[in-house]
């Protein structure tokens, strides 16, 4: 008895330590900062077509930014958002800082689509976001593999597809998924 109470308050302080560092209690309660240093929350985006990219500046599928650019700007009125998410984790493709970054996205790719500071999307300092996204509660659960890697959730916060890298932004296959998800209202 004597060792349980001797651990309880060194449990709640672990606990209160800890409090907001794990997975949010619904996704739009998933608090994000964006490529500005601004915070904000999924809930921002409620009720629209979510398109959640891990992108990177030095990668074989950079050019994917321009499709991906595309897509936002054909679907946007129908409530499609590409929500851009640099990450640094595969092979050092993007090692400059949130301004570099968004410089690059916004000269090369003339991106308008929201883009986000720099996550880690595996691992133990893996981001919420990529926690729901990916973690063992997800029905796409399981390590992202390299940059865009795209997840398509509903107006409703579902997660609906996963398509890996090589699926790009203007294939058959994204489009036809988009469409179907916008007309499913």
């Amino acid at each position: 008895m004597k060792r349980f109470l001797l651990l309880t308050p060194l449990m709640l302080s672990a606990l209160a330590l800890g409090a907001g560092q794990g997975p949010a209690s619904h996704p739009y309660d998933i608090k994000l900062v964006d490529i500005d240093g601004r915070e904000t929350t999924l809930g921002a985006y409620r009720g629209k077509l979510l398109l959640i990219v891990n992108v990177a500046s030095k990668c074989g599928f950079t050019p994917q930014y321009e499709a991906l650019e595309q897509l936002y700007r054909k679907y946007k009125e129908r409530g499609l958002v590409v929500l851009g998410f640099p990450c640094n984790q595969f092979g050092n493709q993007e090692p400059g800082s949130n301004e570099e970054i968004k410089q690059f996205c916004t000269s090369r790719y003339d991106v308008t689509f929201p883009m986000f500071s720099k996550i880690e999307v595996n691992g133990p300092g893996r981001h919420p976001l990529y926690q729901w996204l990916a973690g063992p509660d997800s029905p796409f659960a399981g390590d992202i593999k390299w940059n865009f890697t795209k997840f398509l959730v509903s107006r409703d916060g579902r997660i609906l597809r996963r398509f890996e890298s090589r699926v790009r932004p203007d294939s058959d296959e994204m489009i036809q998924a988009v469409e179907e998800a916008l007309a499913a209202r």
